[in-house]
């Protein structure tokens, strides 16, 4: 079966579009499979994604090995595909990846938002429900969870991420008395002098930036859908 995508679209600011597509996992060559299901049964119908993925989640769970064979076979010829397509890619002058500063492993991380900390305590149990499921998909159902959340439920979330910030502040203060790379003029008063993601967990720092380059990607094959 062929990478499902749709009409091309703009690209969006910011984004080369010269780049090769992301991998597609065998969970998310899954899900295209019953998009296409689903639309030639009830063409015109828009699909409810909290329903519709809950229902794919139920049905991957129930298949055999044998099933998810050919799903899987799928994955892996896309992940040659794609390490053939980025040793080719060369980011253009000036775009982020081109630009890329290395970061000082002293620096301090940047905390996690109240959202990043629900998310470090729920993914995992996300992926052991889902096992096979995107990492698009499943930030897309963190999303979902979070929303269903009430004031009352967010907020020791929102006090974790209150402590890590106020720690976080001391530390870069303390980073940039020490002259560490910080402490620059562009980096100005009260502004963080380290890169610009945040990181739920300090231990999956690695496997966040990894997440975050990957969701972009599948987020771009979610609109090639629609």
């Amino acid at each position: 079966m062929n990478r499902i995508s749709g009409p091309n679209i703009a690209a969006m600011p910011g984004k080369d579009p010269n780049k090769p597509k992301g991998k597609t996992s065998s969970y998310a060559f899954f899900v295209a499979t019953c998009r296409e299901e689903h639309k030639k049964k009830h063409p015109g119908t828009s699909v409810n994604f909290s329903e519709f993925s809950k229902k794919c989640s139920e049905r991957w769970r129930t298949m055999s090995a044998k099933e998810k064979v050919k799903f899987e076979d799928m994955a892996k010829g896309d992940k040659v595909r794609y390490d053939k397509d980025m040793k080719g890619y060369v980011p253009p002058k000036g775009s982020k990846a081109a630009g890329k500063r290395k970061k000082d492993p002293n620096a301090p991380k940047r905390p996690p938002s109240a959202f990043f900390v629900f998310c470090a305590e729920h993914r995992g149990r996300i992926k052991a429900d889902n096992p096979g499921m995107g990492i698009g998909d499943i930030a897309k159902q963190l999303g979902l969870l979070w929303g269903k959340q009430t004031p009352k439920d967010k907020q020791p979330h929102e006090a974790k991420a209150a402590k890590l910030k106020e720690k976080y502040e001391k530390d870069v203060a303390a980073y940039k008395a020490k002259g560490g790379a910080g402490a620059t003029a562009k980096s100005g008063p009260g502004r963080p002098a380290v890169g610009k993601k945040a990181a739920p967990m300090d231990d999956d720092d690695d496997d966040d930036d990894d997440e975050e380059e990957d969701d972009d990607d599948e987020e771009d094959d979610d609109e090639d859908d629609d």
